[in-house]
């Protein structure tokens, strides 16, 4: 079992303070704020960018090896996810993740697109462990 490790630190208060985020692995590290987390600063992630960034490689890794699976080597899978970070019953709350890929693989249709992108959807190890997440969508286009 492999243990993947990432640390943060927050400094002061919620909204005037800052903090970073990194890999054990030193391959990364950003700033974070208040701002950046539920208002307009582009100068640092947020926690749910990176849940996007997780979820949309996890994915995108997945659906390779289910083309793999049916001897189809894909040229690329590439994965954009938008989270929606809004409130429920008055709580910050991630309400929905919508996962938009592209795949380029000579011999896939677009049926057989359909079937292994919702089953890596189902079985991606990020779309288990966001399980609690209200909606999840997926649009798979076939780039030909």
């Amino acid at each position: 079992m492999r243990k993947h490790r990432a640390e943060a630190r927050w400094n002061g208060g919620l909204k005037n303070g800052n903090g970073e985020v990194k890999s054990a692995t030193g391959a990364f590290q950003s700033k974070y704020s208040f701002a950046s987390r539920f208002g307009d600063s582009t100068s640092g992630t947020s926690p749910e960018e990176l849940i996007g960034a997780a979820h949309s490689g996890c994915f995108s890794m997945f659906l390779s090896a289910l083309l793999e699976k049916e001897n189809l080597t894909p040229d690329y899978v590439e994965t954009k996810a938008v989270v929606t970070l809004g409130e429920l019953d008055g709580a910050p709350t991630i309400l929905k993740i919508e996962l938009n890929t592209e795949v380029k693989a000579d011999g896939l249709d677009s049926e057989k697109l359909q079937q292994l992108a919702q089953d890596a959807k189902k079985g991606c190890p990020v779309s288990k462990a966001l399980g609690a997440v209200p909606e999840i969508t997926l649009q798979a286009t076939l780039k030909e």
